[in-house]
């Protein structure tokens, strides 16, 4: 039976560009932004790296479909690179392969990275790629607000809750997200708005308004991972170690079976469980001690504590308007910002997520530091709830 891999990688270095309209830079750029901050944080030379995990989700308006762009903007010479495309949760499947080829004594020391360009597309929220003949039968018209927009209505209807009561908690959301975001010198957007300008902003697919969902943005995020035992060589006593990652795929059953009620994502339910259990968590909203989960869509945030099993089934929203998922709340949620306020330049999110959570449990998070945390989550989730992938990673302190 496999025991997972808790607790034998750790994490010695990260880094992360600023997010923004990035029109000075390009995907090379914005990697070697983010690597350079790795490398020194993790205190190695780059001939050091044996392998390397680069995630890029839109090929076809970024910097083609190989592994080359990664090599060469990083100056990764003769090490084995692999590209690696998982929708939304792409940075974190570039982890899991650095993470995987590390604790499987593969390698010594791995590099995860994952970066996208998506302002200069011209697209306002993300290009539609293409998905394959298969999938285009099974979905030929969709868009992810309409997706998400269906998720909000099942969660309603199946708690009995009033429109006017979820708008609010989803307000919330944004409102949490960007008050957050004001503190994060790396994020797109810095600006706090109010409850009632995101209530009043215009319909995107009812109910979600303009400020329930999250733009694009350019960005790259990375990740240097080895063992804990060369982590202590190279003076690292304070190291950050992987508890969990876990990766759940929709196999088509929540579109073809009639017990699924739209109310709440399958697959993070299933990744949550794994996760919990590789990493020993038996009560998540008692041990963890933030969350960066994948706030796409603000009823997407709201859902997923569900999900997680933090708030009851039909209590979320609830929590979510008590302040429990605040900054100063008993769990906090988006301390930076979120997608909400960061964007989300795909191959770069799971990253992004992670490289926050990495600087609050050592304690380097300037004016948003929590208060002495020790285990962190992160959530992605690509496609839409019916059809979709969901990826959790776990880290947290050496000895939590």
């Amino acid at each position: 039976m496999s025991s997972g891999f808790r607790d034998r990688v750790a994490i010695i270095g990260m880094g992360c560009s600023r997010f923004g309209e990035r029109w000075e830079a390009g995907t090379a750029e914005l990697m070697a932004e983010a690597f350079d901050e790795a490398l020194a944080d993790a205190g190695i030379e780059r001939k050091q790296i044996s392998a390397a995990w680069y995630g890029s989700g839109m090929d076809r308006v970024n910097v083609g479909n190989s592994s080359i762009p990664a090599a060469t903007a990083l100056r990764l010479d003769g090490i084995p690179v692999s590209r690696v495309e998982n929708m939304c949760a792409t940075g974190t499947e570039a982890l899991r392969g650095a993470a995987y080829a590390v604790a499987a004594g593969a390698c010594d020391i791995a590099l995860a990275i994952g970066a996208e360009k998506l302002k200069d597309t011209g697209y306002g929220g993300l290009p539609i790629p293409w998905k394959g003949a298969f999938n285009d039968m099974w979905q030929p018209v969709s868009s992810a607000p309409a997706g998400f927009a269906q998720l909000a209505g099942g969660y309603r209807t199946k708690h009995q809750i009033s429109k006017q009561d979820l708008k609010r908690a989803m307000a919330h959301v944004s409102w949490k997200s960007h008050k957050n975001g004001v503190k994060s010198p790396k994020a797109h957007l810095r600006k706090e708005l109010t409850m009632e300008q995101i209530i009043d902003a215009p319909i995107v697919a009812d109910p979600l308004g303009l400020y329930d969902c999250c733009g694009v943005s350019d960005g790259a995020a990375c990740a240097i991972v080895t063992t804990p035992e060369i982590a202590r060589a190279l003076g690292k006593s304070e190291a950050i170690t992987i508890k969990a990652i876990q990766i759940s795929t929709c196999s088509g059953v929540e579109m073809t079976m009639a017990d699924w009620d739209g109310s709440h994502v399958r697959t993070t339910r299933n990744a949550a469980r794994r996760a919990y259990d590789e990493a020993g968590i038996v009560n998540p909203r008692e041990e963890l001690s933030m969350l960066e989960v994948h706030d796409c869509f603000s009823i997407t945030e709201l859902v997923t504590m569900e999900d997680l099993g933090i708030s009851e089934d039909g209590q979320g929203w609830k929590d979510v308007l008590d302040g429990f998922y605040d900054a100063d709340g008993k769990l906090p949620c988006q301390i930076d910002g979120g997608l909400k306020c960061f964007g989300h330049p795909i191959g770069a999110s799971g990253l992004r997520m992670l490289y926050e959570s990495y600087l609050q449990l050592l304690g380097r998070a300037g004016e948003r530091q929590i208060d002495s945390p020790r285990l962190a989550l992160t959530h992605n989730l690509g496609g839409v709830p019916y059809l979709g992938i969901a990826c959790i990673s776990i880290i947290g302190r050496a000895d939590s």
